[in-house]
């Protein structure tokens, strides 16, 4: 096998593992908040970024923290963020921040039993090679790939599942899309 074919099989089988429920409660939770704000480091956050535009495409009041439009979150609001290995400092303190001031916390990481996840109010579990466990590791794309690369078909597929429970269409969300390239 190709190193394409086997980049796309490692795909494949991560997202066979994720759990559909878990994946109905978050795109359920992110449907039901007032405000979203999402939250990565590196390439994750990437990634997260591509979701927080998609979200504002269906209409919803989405934008990543640090941007300098971000509201403040509260109770009703969600915080989503992800740290596939589990534990990254800036990721567990701005879940602090978003807890204390009464906002949901939805968590998506490669290592569910990490202190963060008892923080959350809904822990997604993406089963992929992240840097926390890349030394000697079975993927033959390197460090956190696999879980990044999984994070973005899993993104767009609750994109999909969005796009029905709230009723848009595709000419709706690309009324939203920007007009400014």
């Amino acid at each position: 096998m190709n190193a394409f074919g086997q980049a796309l099989s490692e795909l494949g089988s991560v997202l066979d593992e994720i759990r559909a429920g878990d994946i109905e409660r978050a795109v359920e939770m992110i449907a039901e908040a007032g405000v979203l704000v999402g939250y990565g480091c590196g390439r994750e956050g990437l990634q997260m970024e591509g979701l927080v535009m998609r979200l504002h495409h269906l209409g919803l009041k989405a934008s990543m923290q640090g941007a300098m439009n971000t509201p403040p979150l509260g109770p009703g609001d969600l915080f989503l963020c992800s740290a596939g290995p589990g534990e990254l400092s800036t990721v567990t303190a701005l879940m602090g921040v978003a807890r204390k001031a009464g906002a949901r916390v939805l968590f998506l990481t490669a290592e569910p039993e990490c202190d963060a996840a008892r923080m959350a109010d809904h822990v997604l579990t993406v089963p992929a090679q992240t840097m926390a466990r890349d030394i000697g590791g079975s993927s033959v794309l390197p460090m956190g790939s696999v879980y990044e690369g999984a994070l973005f078909v899993l993104f767009e597929i609750m994109v999909l599942e969005l796009k029905q429970r709230l009723g848009e269409t595709s000419e709706s969300m690309r009324a939203r899309h920007t007009n400014m390239e």
